[in-house]
């Protein structure tokens, strides 16, 4: 079962859930974390020194080849988990796959600093990992059993 797992560049925990995850034999695309903590910032620097607006930058090359790269595994994904804390573009996957009627887990670390309604949009949420686990387990058909 493919599982594209959303969250921050700069969160350190993503590639910790990747890995939990893999180890749990589920598909895991976190592929997007490759470029780095400080992807998007350089991508700003090189757009605004070719003089492009945030707008104008979005239509250019790059960025549709990185939103084309993501959206076509967020379409093939089975499920997303993000991990929080997590931004704006992690909250846009989540919303979009909440949307297309596709199961969209949330993992927190630990009780949040500052609570949100609209998380109840997500298929759950969850600060245990374990907790999040048996669920992909019941969404995977009840195969396997947390390790």
């Amino acid at each position: 079962m493919k599982v594209y797992l959303i969250g921050s560049m700069r969160n350190p925990k993503v590639q910790e859930v990747a890995n939990w995850l893999r180890d749990e034999e589920f598909d895991v695309f976190d592929d997007w974390s490759a470029v780095g903590p400080e992807a998007d910032d350089y991508w700003m620097l090189y757009e605004k020194a070719r003089g492009r607006t945030f707008v104008e930058a979005l239509k250019g090359k790059a960025a549709r080849n990185v939103y084309d790269f993501d959206k076509r595994h967020l379409d093939e994904a089975a499920a997303v988990v993000m991990v929080a804390p997590a931004g704006k573009s992690a909250h846009m996957e989540l919303g979009y796959t909440v949307g297309r009627g596709k199961p969209a887990y949330i993992l927190l670390e630990g009780e949040p600093e500052r609570w949100d309604i609209m998380y109840q949009l997500a298929t759950g949420v969850f600060t245990n990992p374990k907790d999040l686990l048996l669920e992909m387990y019941k969404l995977r058909g009840g195969q396997n059993e947390y390790r």
